[in-house]
């Protein structure tokens, strides 16, 4: 019993002195809070414990260090004047109040030797927090209306997240809710997309339907929406033509081909016979038994039904703020009509199992070439919405 307890002390002898060598490498790199996050998880449990005293000194000291920065850097930044460090000086005031937080719940901390109790001077800084979020907010929002007087898209980007962050600081501030949809609707690249038949084939209404139907591809994100029928009141920045180029399509063919199929399989039993050709009998004198085995043949009469139809086309993004073609991708599919059924004469056992629902197959219409056209479609979508997902308009 003694040898498990004096390992359970040396165990936890070893943690302890692991994190403080931890915090005091922190300390020392100036990484204070990390240093007073370390110490206060290593004084959470048994924290009068002798063991613990370091991580009591090495708080007090990370504490001191950690607020003497701060007040010092609000301080520089209050003298700088300048709106930018609004953001800065909230996030430190707020950064003292946590710190705060964190070491209340294991207050007092007695130091031993010393006889006294660690000292963390904490102040209340209620105020400064509120006046410096009502700064932030202000420089917020003046430099987001700033930034909407620009003709920059991604300046209205920047005054959109902006202002949801002003919304998190202080809901229902001024005109933030309409400040922020005008902000996300000139941010927006707004994409029309069209397709162009270069072929001498009519293109299935249907397909061109589908192709177009963006709703189904999930692509809009939180800067771009696609459009395959122009709005009213937008201006569109880029174009995705869909240019059909090629339609191929192959004669309707069926091909009829002879198969020959043999099987052996078993057939009963049959008596073992000598060379003699007399029975084997076994030793009490039974004939001896084994499978007997016959050969069955079947003619299969196979027909195939084939045909298959080849799209070939381009993905054009223009730029229409220039005019310009910016890129082209190919975009082609292949689909194909294969369809098989078979009769046969003698026994279908000669044949895979797997073959036999051939059998029970009859020849049926050829699909028409609009059909098949609009069946390459799945593919061709498929295909299409890669080509957005993999090239963005703008990164």
């Amino acid at each position: 019993m003694s040898k498990k307890i004096t390992l359970l002390v040396t165990f936890f002898v070893l943690i302890t002195s692991c994190g403080v060598r931890q915090t005091r490498e922190s300390l020392t790199s100036g990484d204070y809070d990390t240093a007073i996050q370390t110490a206060v998880e290593g004084l959470r449990n048994r924290k009068d414990a002798k063991g613990k005293q370091d991580y009591i000194y090495l708080l007090e000291e990370a504490f001191a260090k950690a607020k003497e920065r701060d007040l010092q850097n609000i301080n520089v930044w209050f003298k700088d004047a300048n709106p930018s460090n609004a953001e800065k000086i909230y996030t430190t005031f707020v950064q003292l109040n946590s710190r705060q937080e964190l070491i209340k719940p294991i207050l007092p901390l007695k130091l031993i030797k010393e006889g006294r109790n660690a000292i963390f001077p904490f102040e209340d800084y209620s105020d400064q927090i509120i006046s410096s979020k009502n700064a932030l907010a202000k420089h917020l929002y003046d430099n987001s209306k700033a930034l909407l007087a620009t003709k920059d898209k991604m300046s209205f980007r920047r005054a959109y997240d902006d202002l949801v962050y002003l919304n998190t600081l202080n809901p229902n501030y001024k005109d933030v809710a309409a400040l922020t949809n005008e902000a996300q609707l000139k941010g927006t690249d707004f994409v029309s997309v069209y397709t162009k038949n270069e072929t001498n084939m009519v293109i299935p209404v249907r397909l061109e339907s589908d192709l177009l139907d963006f709703s189904t591809f999930g692509l809009n994100d939180k800067w771009t929406v696609y459009h395959s029928n122009k709005q009213k009141g937008i201006t569109y920045d880029y174009g995705l033509i869909v240019g059909f180029r090629q339609i191929n399509i192959s004669p309707e063919q069926i091909k009829e081909k002879e198969l020959i199929k043999e099987k052996q399989i078993l057939d009963g039993k049959k008596a073992l016979l000598n060379a003699q050709g007399q029975p084997v009998k076994d030793s009490l004198g039974h004939t001896i038994m084994v499978d007997n085995f016959k050969t069955i043949s079947a003619t299969i009469y196979e027909f195939r039904q084939n045909k298959s139809a080849q799209v070939t086309a381009k993905v054009d993004y223009i730029d229409f703020k220039t005019n310009q073609l910016i890129e082209t991708f190919p975009l082609a599919s292949e689909f194909i009509f294969d369809y098989i059924y078979a009769k046969y004469n003698g026994d279908k056992r000669a044949c895979e199992e797997t073959y036999y629902p051939n059998f029970d197959r009859r020849a049926v219409p050829f699909p028409s070439n609009e059909q098949m056209v609009y069946d390459s479609g799945e593919d061709l979508k498929a295909k299409l919405k890669e080509i957005i997902t993999r090239n963005k308009f703008r990164r």
